[in-house]
């Protein structure tokens, strides 16, 4: 068993450790030595609170077991999950880093004993109130999680669910929660507490239900937000550093990270915190998508656009992704250059449901990171370059976003697509994107359809390149 100095000094390297992997993360170049610094810390992390269990002879069977039930669960579902089903992934993560907390809050409480935190009926106040935050905070992330989860994974409509009266309701159970940790402070009722968990665990499901799919990858960054004060919450209960210095480092981190997105596609950030944004209605313009002509073509037509263009910019989306179609599209731009061509690419902030997806997958295929651009990087260049091409990407596009108040996505900065020459655009079909709305694009002048797989389509315009 380690002594509890020896412990402070591992857990203060782990800490180092990850707040290494985060600034190594905040770069596409320096992402894989930061993925290398956080696994680092957490095997530390894990290995000194495996040696530092108190009664070793009973305890450490039974935390090995379930390490290694663990471990192999998650080893098994990271190796198997698509980077497609990354969001819903995330979100169910998410939901079990909540759940752990309450756990340890629920055993806290139950048997404060054990943590040196006092006797039933006793406990330190300040452990008290630390218990309390943990086990609420979790509550909600796990809740809300659940119905993220849901949403993103399609056996829950991605559509807003509202009612009257929400937000009243849900500030008033915001109000109680504050009401009932002073009170569970004051008489260390048991019921309390549990009626507690019981109120937290319905916030977080209606925080998260009345929130649309167009801004679902907002809600994913605040949630891990949320996983992280959880678990700081915890750490504070159990005097454990390490996951105080990860739970802060998660929790602000998620917010600094939800404002930039809220800023980037023009939402309000309290809005996200208390829920209920993005519940407008579908646009009229969206209803009649029969009866408006679209122009369709072939990967023949498309190549011969490519051919005589002179600069080409790829709007990749979750259609990529989903058809992993990034290595073909590698595989095109390359065949441009060798015409001349210039090509960039051009990413929009959630683009693929989740920040940074994109520019993963195409790291993948080893595009160059000085060809890839974000949204205001490359947003002015549209109106003079030749051709745009679309492979998957839809809400992200959608020119509505800047015309109509009634739109879901209204506000949210898309990509100018519409300003090129000419927009081919790689679809299985005019479905509707994400957020449920049709996209005006498809029904511009300049618009010609590609109606196919996007991996397929690629490659037969190289061929006909």
């Amino acid at each position: 068993m380690l002594s509890a100095n020896l412990s402070a000094i591992f857990y203060l390297i782990s800490g180092v450790l990850f707040i290494l992997a985060l600034r190594g993360l905040s770069s596409p170049e320096t992402s894989r030595q930061g993925n290398f610094f956080g696994i680092l810390g957490m095997i530390i992390a894990i290995t000194v609170t495996f040696l530092s269990i108190g009664n070793f002879s009973t305890g450490f069977v039974v935390v090995l077991i379930f390490l290694l039930i663990g471990g192999l669960i998650g080893a098994f579902i990271a190796y198997k999950i698509p980077m497609t089903a990354m969001p819903e992934l995330v979100a169910g993560f998410h939901s079990l880093v909540g759940l752990a907390a309450v756990f340890v809050a629920i055993a806290a409480f139950l048997n404060p004993e054990a943590f040196n935190l006092g006797s039933p009926g006793n406990i330190k106040l300040g452990s008290l109130i630390e218990m309390s935050i943990g086990a609420a905070v979790g509550a909600i992330t796990f809740s809300g999680s659940i119905i993220a989860f849901l949403k993103l994974q399609g056996i829950m409509s991605g559509s807003p669910i509202t009612f009257k009266g929400q937000h009243p309701l849900n500030a008033l159970i915001l109000i109680s929660i504050i009401v009932l940790t002073y009170l569970l402070c004051s008489t260390q009722s048991s019921n309390l507490f549990w009626i507690l968990l019981a109120v937290s665990f319905l916030i977080g499901f209606l925080l998260i239900i009345p929130i649309g799919g167009a801004d679902m990858p907002v809600v994913i960054s605040m949630l891990n937000s949320y996983s992280g004060w959880a678990a700081a919450g915890i750490g504070f209960t159990l005097e454990n550093t390490a996951l105080i210095i990860t739970g802060a480092l998660v929790g602000s981190s998620g917010a600094i990270l939800s404002y930039i997105m809220c800023k980037g596609m023009n939402r309000s950030f309290f809005n996200v915190i208390l829920g209920g944004f993005g519940a407008t209605e579908e646009s009229s313009s969206s209803q009649n998508k029969e009866q408006r002509p679209v122009k369709s073509g072939n990967a023949d037509d498309a190549a011969f656009l490519m051919k005589n263009a002179s600069s080409v910019i790829i709007v990749p989306g979750y259609g990529m992704a989903v058809a992993q179609a990034q290595h073909a599209l590698r595989e095109m731009v390359d065949t441009l250059k060798k015409n001349d061509i210039k090509v960039s690419y051009a990413i929009h902030p959630v683009a693929g449901r989740m920040p940074g997806h994109m520019n993963v997958l195409l790291a993948e295929a080893n595009v160059p990171y000085d060809e890839v651009f974000e949204l205001e990087e490359i947003n002015n260049d549209f109106a003079n370059a030749d051709v745009a091409f679309v492979i998957g990407a839809n809400d992200v596009t959608n020119p509505i976003a800047k015309t109509d108040p009634q739109s879901p996505i209204y506000g949210m900065p898309v990509l100018d697509v519409e300003k090129c020459k000419s927009v081919l655009f790689v679809k299985r079909s005019l479905s509707p994107g994400y957020a449920g709305i049709d996209n005006d694009l498809f029904y511009k002048e300049n618009t010609l359809m590609l109606f196919a797989d996007a991996k397929k389509m690629t490659e037969d315009i190289t061929k006909n390149l």
